[in-house]
Parts: structure tokens; sequence; C-alpha cells
């Protein structure tokens, strides 16, 4: 069964939280402290989704894909965090442990462009965590490019040191000069 792709609800914050949480502790496992990872709760993060889907801003979107009623991934994005840049941003992308593989990342990735082109982005933003190869394969697999921009913040309790992927959200022409 293909997992169908549909625009997050409050109703999905419980799915949402306990695929983050998932998703985070066999992702950043060597990356993270293991205290940390263990310690991570799928309330705490129900609780942060449900707070992000019930301010209904028409400018940040979440997407989840769903399979058989189980989310399977999800996406946030909107408007970049940096005020002074008129970027999107892809604020968050996880898929279930047990869905990598299958596609679902990139389907994802597929629609968060077409989402934040449709929303008149010319350009767009991510911030990864520089040990996470996985992720950056698959963003690099999608056209998003390392730009230089780097940051060291606070993720959910823990330090970590993330660089900046920009992706170019405008087709290319094609020879010829059409699109």
């Amino acid at each position: 069964m293909d997992a169908t792709l549909r625009r997050a609800t409050v109703a999905d914050a419980a799915a949402i939280g306990t695929m983050h949480v998932r998703a985070w502790q066999v992702g950043y496992r060597g990356i993270m402290p293991d205290a940390y990872l263990d310690g991570l709760q799928p309330a705490q993060r129900e609780a942060m989704w449900r707070d992000t889907l019930s301010r209904d801003d028409p400018d940040r979107q979440m997407l989840v894909l769903d399979r058989g009623g189980r989310v399977v991934g999800s996406a946030a994005f909107g408007p970049s965090r940096d005020e002074a840049t008129t970027d999107g941003e892809l604020y968050s992308l996880n898929v279930d442990p047990d869905e990598w593989g299958r596609g679902h990342g990139g389907r994802l990735l597929r629609e968060v462009a077409a989402g934040l082109r449709d929303a008149g982005y010319r350009e767009a933003v991510l911030f990864v965590v520089v040990e996470n190869e996985r992720a950056r394969r698959l963003y690099e697999s999608d056209g998003w490019t390392v730009d230089g921009g780097e940051a060291t913040e606070e993720v959910l309790g823990v330090e970590v040191r993330e660089v900046r992927y920009r992706r170019s959200l405008v087709p290319e022409e094609r020879a010829g000069g059409h699109r």
C-alpha cells in the first residue's frame, strides 16, 4: 500500500510526535548523546506539534505521509526564519525508520519545493546537523547544495552544529529558452 500525502491536522500531533521520536532515536544515534535520545518522549513532541498545528498560520504548512492510518513521514515548511531574506525554508523533515529507503523523503522534498514555489518563493533553505550524512545525501540527491551558512544552536535541548543548504525553486530553462 502506497502512502497518501495530505496536509497535517491537530489530530495528527500524537502520531507525528511518536514518529519524530523514532526517527531521531535511530537517525541521530552516534551523533547526539544516547542518554538524550533515550530520554525523548513522544508526548513532549506531540505537545510541540499540537502547538504548531493549532496556530493555523497560512504561511506555514505541514504535510504528512499516511500509510493505512499510520503517519510514516512529515515535513514542515514556510517563510525563512531569517527575516533578512525572502527565501522559503524547510523546517523539519522526518520519516519513520521502518520506512527508510522507500522514497518517502524524496516525495516529501518534492512536495515541499512545490508548496514553497506556489507560495511565491524562488529559493529555499534548510539547516541539517553536520554529521547527519543520511539526510545530507537525501538533500543533495534532490538538488540542494551547501551554501556556506552555518549555525550552532540548541535543538530540542542539545547543542548541535548545523550547515545550511539552498535550492532554487525556479525550473531551469530548457534549450531554446522554453520552460
